[in-house]
C-alpha cells in the first residue's frame, strides 16, 4: 500500500496556461482530485497537500492529463507502508 502525501503539477511552459486533471482510479470507477484546473505559465498546482493524504491499495493509480502536450509536469510525494 502506498500513502500519497501530495502531487504537484507544474506548468513548465513560459507564456501560456494549461488545464490540468488528476483522476485516482480504484480498478473500476475514477474519481476527480483535480478536474480541468487552469495552471498559469510557470507556476505550480497543489493537487494533494500532506494534510490530506490518500492511500492506494494494489490496483489503485493516480493517472493525469494536461490540454497542451509537454506543458505540465506532475511530482508524486508518497511511503511505501509495509504490510507486517
Amino acid at each position: 500500500m502506498l500513502k500519497i502525501n501530495s502531487i504537484y503539477a507544474t506548468n513548465v511552459d513560459g507564456s501560456n496556461s494549461v488545464d490540468v486533471t488528476i483522476q485516482f482510479y480504484d480498478g473500476s470507477s475514477s474519481y476527480e482530485l483535480a478536474h480541468t484546473i487552469p495552471v498559469p505559465a510557470d507556476s505550480t498546482l497543489i493537487v494533494l497537500g500532506k494534510d490530506a493524504p490518500i492511500y492506494l491499495e494494489e490496483g489503485h493509480i493516480i493517472r493525469g492529463s494536461a490540454s497542451a502536450a509537454s506543458d505540465c509536469q506532475v511530482v508524486i510525494s508518497y511511503e511505501e507502508l509495509d504490510d507486517a
